[in-house]
């Protein structure tokens, strides 16, 4: 049984409804619709996001936490785990877009190492650019089945958060066009340079 389309909306697969967990299809009742399967998923996000977000603010998160491979899995898990069966699991399957399967695991790693290390050795990238930098390396990746961009985003803000040390953190505004965000997104596969996409999603205060 696939999920049933409200005007306008793409039909989803049968393996997609099979990927609903139980607790999910007894909250959506039937049929069960993509927008209900999208609203569903923004209120349990909506609350992660908050609970996290202040955790950072009050200090009980640290950098070395958040730049963790088991801390990104741990998050996408509690972002969709009410929802789908493949939350905090790496994707299994090759698709046009990120690294292959099996090289997911060790992408990720890498890449959070290495954002690290830069970050504590050198001095050239503001906290802004940091949480980028993140963000753009884990959707290069695309490691997950779905909910990498809103995954990502979090993990940006919590590090953003975190970087920010002692003062009432901003957070990023990402609310931006989004052709020129994709465009800004391939320029840093490109060059690893978070400049031009950090200059291009401004922040906001995270009290707002």
């Amino acid at each position: 049984m696939a999920l049933a389309p409200d005007y306008g909306e793409t039909p989803v697969s049968d393996d997609e409804f099979d990927a609903l967990t139980d607790e999910a299809k007894h909250v959506l009742g039937e049929p069960i619709s993509k927008v209900a399967v999208y609203d569903l998923e923004q209120a349990l996000q909506e609350a992660v996001a908050e609970e996290l977000l202040l955790s950072a603010y009050n200090g009980a998160l640290t950098l070395d936490a958040v730049l963790d491979d088991l801390f990104v899995r741990e998050l996408h898990r509690r972002l969709y785990g009410d929802v789908w069966s493949w939350a905090g699991v790496y994707r299994k399957r090759e698709i046009n877009i990120g690294v292959p399967p099996e090289l997911i695991a060790v992408e990720v790693r890498s890449a959070l190492g290495t954002i690290q290390h830069r970050w504590k050795h050198t001095a050239d990238w503001t906290a802004h650019q940091l949480g980028i930098a993140v963000h753009a390396e884990i959707v290069r990746v695309h490691p997950f089945t779905d909910g990498n961009g809103r995954t990502t985003r979090l993990l940006a803000d919590l590090v953003f958060a975190v970087a920010q040390e002692g003062v009432e953190p901003d957070v990023y505004d990402w609310e931006v066009d989004k052709r020129q965000y994709i465009d800004l997104l391939r320029e840093y596969d490109r060059s690893r340079d978070p400049a031009a996409l950090a200059a291009f999603i401004k922040t906001r205060p995270l009290a707002d």
